[in-house]
């Protein structure tokens, strides 16, 4: 029954997918299907690695004022699949110009290091040289919230194995995992930071932008929701990428350069519009037609009476919905008008139908990885009952490891166990 409903859920958001790559302008569209054609790289990891490359470059550049707030377009997103299913190769592409500007900027860092004499530059002194970066990885979170003090408009938390920082932050014991849940936490809506330090300068920034995108492997998934993860509401904020699609033809040919040409250059006019806000120091208020401010509030109006009926795991993300709604719908805005840099224009009808789409595509993911993970518990559940009525009915390991399909050595574990347990019961004279 369980199985039907993953695979029901899995035939839905592959529709979704699908519809919202008809949806998307033609040099991203042409992208996504070309490195699905020619290096086998899954549609859904590409898209959601491209939301992520907008949404960084974006920064505090663009706000929408709706629903009372002023609006951000961060975002955090998650990729799930086994080893060798081609997610930090979607990664890697989609920010490839991202990347390529860190690089320029390092080097420009560093050559302004140069330039100060190394025996008179002291510490302090060196931070006054800035670096600016879209991204930073393998990063303690002090760093990384100085690398935002320098870069406030936007910093990217670029992680090629995601479960790490989740250990982090599971850890109660590790000071730092609990600064990265707050930084994460207050982060996603823009809250300020705040961070005094005894032996270098402290600082302060009004607004924060920090953006996510990490890959995680599904048999570590359980560790996503674990030790308060789910409480805290970090997973709930988390846009969650499961393997969709696959291409097992391999291409002779790689992707063909015009369309990565055209990919990058729309991206690099966002970068080159954001840089002119950015030295300025405001923000681009983006205005919506009134046919999509009608469509917008009519949405996040469904999504509250929607609530009411969901289950509690559902609920909670449903909240984070009412927020990223919003922040898809500056960052789609910003990919649909990218290639004209018609970035001052109205935000449009389709634009939010758009955003809807996506956001119900990663309501569809959600369901699905947190129905899959509710097997991965009911199964080991199921096992140990079973295993435990057959001793009782004089059943042997062989009558369960053709039953189960688990190896000889799992039964062996978790029939000894509960013989075990059987055993302690008798001393202590407690009921089995």
């Amino acid at each position: 029954m369980e199985s039907r409903k993953i695979n029901k859920e899995k035939e839905n958001a592959l529709k979704q997918l699908n519809r919202i790559l008809n949806k998307l302008p033609n040099e991203t569209k042409e992208f996504i299907i070309q490195a699905f054609t020619d290096k086998r790289i899954p549609k859904e990891y590409l898209l959601s690695s491209i939301l992520f490359a907008y949404s960084n470059a974006a920064g505090l550049a663009f706000n929408l004022k709706q629903g009372g707030y002023t609006n951000y377009g961060n975002l955090y997103f998650a990729l799930i699949g086994s080893r060798g299913d081609s997610k930090s190769p979607a990664m890697s592409l989609a920010t490839e110009v991202l990347n390529n500007s860190d690089h320029q900027a390092y080097e420009e860092f560093e050559r302004k290091k140069k330039e100060i004499s190394a025996d008179t530059l002291t510490s302090s002194e060196e931070e006054i040289v800035e670096r600016k970066q879209h991204f930073v990885q393998n990063s303690t979170i002090e760093a990384a919230m100085f690398a935002h003090s320098k870069n406030p408009y936007s910093l990217g938390v670029f992680v090629d194995e995601f479960v790490f920082l989740i250990e982090k932050i599971a850890n109660k014991n590790n000071s730092e995992g609990s600064q990265w849940n707050s930084f994460l936490l207050q982060g996603f809506t823009n809250q300020h930071i705040d961070i005094s330090r005894k032996t270098t300068d402290s600082y302060r920034m009004k607004t924060s932008y920090p953006t996510l995108l990490g890959s995680i492997q599904t048999q570590l998934l359980p560790k996503l929701f674990a030790n308060g993860n789910l409480e805290s509401g970090l997973v709930d904020r988390i846009l969650f990428t499961p393997r969709l699609t696959t291409n097992n033809k391999l291409s002779k040919s790689g992707i063909p350069e015009k369309t990565i040409i055209c990919y990058n250059a729309s991206l690099q006019n966002l970068l080159h519009y954001r840089k002119s806000i950015e030295e300025s120091k405001t923000s681009l208020p983006l205005i919506l037609s009134t046919d999509a401010q009608e469509m917008l509030h009519d949405y996040v109006q469904n999504l509250i009476i929607k609530q009411q009926n969901l289950p509690s795991i559902h609920k909670e993300y449903n909240s984070k919905m009412q927020i990223n709604i919003y922040k898809l719908s500056i960052v789609l805005h910003l990919i649909l008008n990218s290639s004209n840099r018609s970035f001052q224009d109205q935000v449009t009808v389709e634009t939010i139908d758009l955003a809807i789409c996506i956001n119900e595509f990663y309501f569809t993911n959600f369901k699905l990885i947190t129905s899959s993970k509710v097997n991965v518990i009911d199964e080991k559940i199921f096992n140990e009952v079973l295993i435990k009525k057959a001793i009782h009915n004089g059943a042997t390991q062989t009558d369960i490891i053709a039953l189960t399909k688990k190896s000889k050595g799992q039964v062996s574990k978790l029939w000894n166990k509960y013989l075990n347990e059987m055993e302690e019961k008798l001393e202590t004279g407690n009921q089995i």
